[in-house]
């Protein structure tokens, strides 16, 4: 799928814009998340992509759609620690317009990133605390 086609692709099962509305949206969201090179890597393969640009890619897709609340697992699993920071940076973006849940397993991350942490200890379950 090109990077055009998986920005608009939940926009697309929304409504119906026009051509030119929907090259609006993947500009303004590949400028958003650095991957706009002047001209623009929409034609190109998603594949292409270094696996944190493919990161920020698979974001850009899901809030194009401008959603109440983005649910996010493990966004920054795998990920190399420049690419990670830049995904933290764009979770503190993001969350002055969107509500964000997301599950991880790094808790220093969880901290960075959230206003309110959550911890589950699924181990635990029934047992009392303390």
């Amino acid at each position: 799928m090109s990077i055009f086609d998986n920005v608009v692709a939940g926009i697309k099962l929304q409504s119906r814009r026009s051509k030119a509305e929907l090259a609006t949206v993947v500009e303004r969201s590949l400028r958003s998340a650095n991957l706009w090179d002047g001209q623009g890597p929409a034609g190109e393969a998603g594949s292409g992509l270094s696996g944190g640009q493919q990161q920020r890619l698979c974001h850009r897709r899901a809030i194009a759609v401008q959603p109440q609340v983005l649910l996010m697992d493990e966004p920054c699993s795998a990920l190399d620690p420049i690419s990670t920071l830049a995904i933290e940076d764009l979770i503190t973006e993001l969350k002055d317009d969107f509500t964000i849940v997301i599950v991880t397993h790094n808790m220093q991350q969880a901290a960075r990133v959230s206003d309110r942490t959550a911890f589950f200890n699924l181990a635990a379950t029934g047992k009392p605390a303390g």
